[in-house]
C-alpha cells in the first residue's frame, strides 16, 4: 500500500513537473516574438512591476520562479523516489525504453561521444538561439533607434545585431551554471549527474564566449565607426556600465583561454585557479546586463550558491582517514571512516583536498567501496599522474601517521539503472578500472539477497605492465562481512599490453610478489566521520534551503524595494543607481543562501555530532612499536573469494583487446556496455555500439573526462 502510494506521488509530480517546464519553454520562445513585445509584455508590467519589484517582477515570475519550484519540488520527487523499489518492472522497461535514445549517434572531436537525446536537446538549443535572434533582429530593423547624429541605417544595425548578439549570449548563461551545481536536484530530475554533464557546461561555456566577443567586438568596432570610443570609459549611473562588461568579458577571455583542453591538461592549477575568477565574472556581468536581465539567469546562479556554499561547510570538518593501501603499480586506496546513515551509488565520486599538499586544490575520485558491504568505510582508489597525486603517494610513502584530508560529497547518479541489465560489459583502461570495483562489490553484494537479478559480468582491462594487476586485488573490500563473488557470473579478461610474456615470479593472482602495504593512521579528535551533509533525508531538507532562502530573497527584496528603492525613484525626481540595484539583488541572494543554509547544516550537525563521537572511537591495529604504524598487507591468498577471482581471470600478454569481437560475441538481448579510460578507447566503444550491427548493446559512457 506503501508502495502504491509513493509512485503516485511520483506520478503527480511528473505530471507537475512537465507542465512547468513546458510553460517555461514556451516563455523562452515567445519572448523575442513582437506579440509578447508588443502586446504580452506591457500588460504583465502592469501587472507585476509593482512598487514591491519594479522592472523586475516580470522576469522573477516568468524566468526565476518556475526554476525554483522545479528544484524545491524535484527534491521531494527524489526523496519518494529514493523509497520506491529499485526492482520495480515499470522503471526496468523504462530504461528500455530509453536506450535508444541513449545510443551514440556522434563520435568525434572535439565533441566527444554524443548520444541521440544529447543531439535532439542540442538542436533544439540552438534552433531557439536562431529563433531569439530573427526574431530580435526583426523587431530591431523596423524600429532603428539612431544614437548619435549623422549616425547611418547600417551602423545602427550593426549595433543592433552586437547588441542581439549579448541577448543571445544571456541565454546560454541562463544554463550554464546547472551542469556544475553537483548536489543539486534539477540534474536527477533528468538522470543526470555533474560528471557527466560537464560536457553541456564546457558547450555552453565556449558557445556563450563566442557570442560575448562577437557581442563585445561590435561595439568596439560601432564605436571606433561612430567616433564614441569614450564610451568604452563609461559607467552609467542610469543605464547599462559599458566599463562593467569590459571587466568581466576580459576575466571570462582568461577563463576561456585556459579551459581549454592542452592548456587544462599540460597546466592544470593554471586552469584550475583561473577558473576560480568565476566570481567576479558573475559579479562584473551581473552589473551589465542590470537586474531585469539578472532575474532571467539567477536561478542557475542561485542554486550553484546553495550547492557551493553547502560544499563549503562540509568541507570544514577534517574526514577521519583509516588507513591507506599502496599499490606497487603506483596506485593506493584511501578509506575513510564513514556513518551508517551514509549511503551512495555505484561509480559515485568524492572530491578530496590534502591542505598539506594544496588549501585550494581540490580532486575528484571515484569511490570503490559499497556502502551495503561496508557500512562504516568509505574507499577511494588515485593513480599516480599529475603531481599532485604524485605529491600525495610521497606522503604516504614516508610512514606519516596522520594525514589531513578534506571531502566533499560523494556525488553519483539517483540510480543505477544498468544493473538491470541482462548482461553487463564494462571496458577499462588503467585506473579506468576503479567505477567497475564498486560495481562489482555492489554485484556481489545483490547475489547475497534472496530474489535478485544478477547480470552476467565480462569485465575487459587492458593494463600498460603487469604491476598493474595489483589493481585487481581492490575488488574485494579490506573491511566488513566476507565477499564472495562465487555467486556473481564474472569473467575478467586482463590485457598486459607492453610486455609479452608472464613473469617468472608472481603470486597466485599473476602479481609481482612486491606486496600491498597497509598503513594505519592515529586517530585524531578533530577528524569526523564522512556524514552526510544534510542528514538521511537530504533531499527534504535541500528542498527546504532552496525554498525557504527563495522566499526570503523575495521578501527582503520587496521591502527594500517598496520602502527603499521605489521612494527614491517616483517620489524624489531621482533615479536610483542602476548598479547599486543588481549589488541588492547579489547582496540580499547572498545572505539568504548563507542564512537558510547554515541554519539547516548545524541542526544537522548537531544530530551527526552524536552518531560522529561514536563511531570515531574505531579500533586500529595497536602499533608494534610506539610511532611504527606500518603493516603488511598481505592478502590471505588461498581464501575462497580470491581464489574465486583467480578462477574467473584470463591473462593476455603482448596484445589489445579486441573490443569489436569482444562486444560483438555478446549473448542476450540486453547488453550494458560501460567504458572508462583513455578517449581513444571510450571512442571506439561508442562507435561500436553506434554502428548499428548489434541491437542488443546499450552504451553507457561513465567517465568523468568527457
Amino acid at each position: 500500500m506503501k508502495m502504491g502510494s509513493n509512485m503516485s506521488h511520483l506520478v503527480i509530480l511528473r505530471i507537475v513537473f512537465l507542465l512547468v517546464l513546458l510553460g517555461w519553454i514556451l516563455i523562452w520562445v515567445l519572448v523575442p516574438t513582437k506579440i509578447y513585445k508588443q502586446s504580452w509584455n506591457p500588460k504583465l508590467k502592469n501587472e507585476l512591476n509593482s512598487s514591491y519589484f519594479e522592472e523586475q517582477g516580470t522576469n522573477l515570475l516568468l524566468f526565476t520562479f518556475p526554476s525554483m519550484f522545479i528544484a524545491a519540488l524535484g527534491c521531494v520527487y527524489l526523496h519518494f523516489q529514493k523509497k520506491v523499489d529499485k526492482s520495480d518492472s515499470k522503471s526496468t522497461s523504462n530504461c528500455h525504453r530509453l536506450s535508444l535514445w541513449r545510443r551514440p549517434v556522434l563520435v568525434m572531436a572535439p565533441l566527444g561521444i554524443v548520444t541521440a537525446m544529447e543531439l535532439v536537446f542540442a538542436a533544439m538549443f540552438v534552433v531557439l538561439l536562431i529563433w531569439s535572434l530573427a526574431n530580435y533582429l526583426h523587431i530591431s530593423f523596423g524600429h532603428l533607434h539612431m544614437h548619435k547624429v549623422g549616425e547611418k541605417v547600417w551602423q545602427a544595425k550593426f549595433r543592433s545585431i552586437s547588441l542581439r548578439l549579448g541577448y543571445i549570449g544571456n541565454i546560454c548563461w541562463a544554463f550554464l551554471f546547472f551542469p556544475v551545481t553537483r548536489g543539486s536536484s534539477i540534474l536527477p530530475l533528468v538522470g543526470l549527474t555533474s560528471e557527466s554533464s560537464i560536457k553541456y557546461h564546457i558547450w555552453l561555456g565556449h558557445l556563450s564566449m563566442i557570442l560575448f566577443t562577437a557581442h563585445s567586438v561590435g561595439f568596439i568596432i560601432y564605436w571606433a565607426m561612430t567616433n564614441q570610443m569614450a564610451e568604452m570609459l563609461e559607467w552609467s549611473r542610469t543605464y547599462v556600465p559599458n566599463i562593467a562588461g569590459e571587466i568581466a568579458f576580459v576575466i571570462a577571455l582568461a577563463m576561456w583561454v585556459t579551459s581549454y583542453p592542452r592548456v587544462r591538461r599540460k597546466m592544470f592549477e593554471v586552469f584550475f585557479y583561473t577558473h576560480h575568477l568565476y566570481a567576479l565574472y558573475i559579479f562584473f556581468y551581473a552589473l551589465h546586463v542590470g537586474v531585469a536581465y539578472l532575474c532571467m539567469i539567477l536561478p542557475g546562479i542561485f542554486l550553484f550558491l546553495v550547492d557551493r556554499y553547502l560544499r563549503f561547510l562540509q568541507s570544514m570538518k577534517r574526514a577521519r582517514l583509516v588507513s591507506a593501501r599502496l599499490l606497487p603499480c603506483g596506485a593506493f586506496e584511501l578509506n575513510f571512516s564513514k556513518s551508517p546513515g551514509l549511503n551512495f551509488t555505484p561509480t559515485s565520486i568524492l572530491f578530496v583536498n590534502v591542505p598539506r599538499i594544496s588549501k585550494l586544490q581540490w580532486h575528484p575520485f571515484t569511490v570503490t567501496s559499497n556502502c551495503n558491504m561496508e557500512a562504516d568505510r568509505l574507499s577511494i582508489t588515485i593513480k599516480c599522474g599529475g603531481s599532485w597525486t604524485q605529491r600525495l603517494y610521497q606522503e604516504l610513502s614516508s610512514s606519516v601517521n596522520h594525514l589531513q584530508v578534506s571531502v566533499e560529497g560523494p556525488y553519483g547518479p539517483a540510480s543505477s539503472h544498468f544493473l538491470r541489465r541482462e548482461s553487463l560489459v564494462m571496458v577499462s583502461g588503467g585506473s579506468g578500472i576503479t567505477p567497475f570495483i564498486s560495481i562489482i562489490r555492489e554485484l556481489i553484494f545483490q547475489s547475497t539477497q534472496p530474489n535478485s537479478h544478477i547480470p552476467r559480468v565480462v569485465l575487459v582491462c587492458a593494463f600498460k605492465n603487469t604491476a598493474d594487476l595489483t589493481m585487481l586485488d581492490l575488488l574485494l573490500p579490506i573491511s566488513g562481512p566476507i565477499a564472495d563473488p562465487s555467486k556473481l557470473q564474472l569473467q575478467i579478461e586482463v590485457y598486459i599490453t607492453r610486455e609479452t610474456d608472464h613473469p617468472t615470479t608472481t603470486t597466485d593472482t599473476g602479481t609481482t610478489h612486491n606486496p600491498l602495504q597497509t598503513i594505519w593512521f592515529k586517530p585524531s579528535p578533530s577528524d569526523w566521520p564522512i556524514t552526510p551533509a544534510l542528514g538521511p533525508n537530504s533531499w527534504l531538507w535541500l528542498g527546504a534551503i532552496v525554498s525557504s532562502s527563495f522566499v526570503m530573497f523575495l521578501l527582503f527584496l520587496g521591502i527594500l524595494t517598496c520602502y527603499y528603492i521605489h521612494p527614491i525613484d517616483h517620489n524624489s525626481g531621482e533615479v536610483y543607481n542602476f548598479s547599486l540595484k543588481t549589488i541588492w539583488d547579489i547582496f540580499l541572494a547572498c545572505v539568504c543562501v548563507f542564512v537558510a543554509t547554515s541554519a539547516v547544516f548545524l541542526w544537522q550537525k548537531r544530530r551527526n555530532a552524536r552518531e560522529g563521537k561514536e563511531i570515531q572511537n574505531v579500533e586500529v591495529p595497536t602499533p608494534t612499536s610506539p610511532g611504527s604504524w606500518l603493516h603488511g598487507g598481505d592478502r590471505e591468498l588461498e581464501s575462497l573469494p580470491h581464489q574465486s577471482l583467480v578462477q574467473a581471470t584470463n591473462l593476455h600478454f603482448g596484445a589489445r583487446p579486441n573490443l569489436k569481437k569482444i562486444l560483438f560475441d555478446c549473448k542476450g538481448s540486453d547488453v550494458g556496455v560501460l567504458v572508462c579510460g583513455p578517449r581513444k578507447m571510450r571512442h571506439e566503444v561508442a562507435k561500436i555500439c553506434s554502428s548499428g550491427l548489434a541491437d542488443n548493446l546499450h552504451f553507457e559512457s561513465i567517465n568523468f573526462n568527457w
